[in-house]
């Protein structure tokens, strides 16, 4: 069944909005990779009749954000330790700002019938900043929609966050996914 043209809302009723982070520095083995949902999101996915119409504009509130997984580490990530990092990334790294994208560009072969990967290009705006990125989107034929992008935080002006006088540290680079099931006509 082919995703139908016009608007689709995609949140947290059908799709996930997450983060990863990897570790790094010398006390890196006492850190944890984390995966971190967004619980607070919306997105609209407008689909042309062409396909060459097709755009995305999502927000999300940086306040949600929640630990689901540390990975690694010396000792297991407990739910403190997940309480503390929410914390930390809402006054530390995010400072309370809300993230905000928008398509500038959807290119690639619109084949609602079936499957397609399209490179979507757009606006990020995230601690403040606003910067232009790149990603790949792929569209099953069943209706669910899969992306992944590698970004740097210090693109945006946000300074990695790093403990033990800088030995443990999570680096520059996090890859935020989104998985959504839209629906079908």
């Amino acid at each position: 069944m082919a995703i139908s043209v016009g608007s689709h809302e995609l949140g947290p009723d059908n799709g996930t909005l997450s983060v990863r982070t990897k570790k790094g520095g010398a006390a890196g083995k006492a850190g944890h990779d984390l995966l971190i949902e967004v619980a607070s999101w919306s997105a609209t996915l407008t689909v042309g009749a062409d396909g060459a119409q097709t755009m995305i504009e999502l927000t999300a509130d940086g306040r949600s954000l929640e630990v689901r997984e540390g990975t690694g580490g010396v000792m297991p990530l407990g739910d403190h330790d997940k309480i503390a990092i929410k914390q930390t990334i809402d006054k530390q790294v995010l400072k309370g700002t809300s993230i905000a994208f928008r398509s500038t560009a959807v290119d690639g072969e619109w084949t609602p019938a079936g499957a397609t990967r399209m490179t979507v290009s757009g606006e990020l705006e995230l601690a403040g900043r606003r910067r232009q990125i790149a990603f790949e989107l792929n569209a099953g034929a069943d209706g669910t929609f899969t992306a992944a992008a590698a970004l740097r935080q210090s693109n945006w002006g946000i300074k990695p966050y790093s403990a033990l006088f800088g030995t443990l540290k999570v680096l520059d680079e996090v890859t935020v996914e989104v998985t959504a099931e839209v629906p079908r006509g």
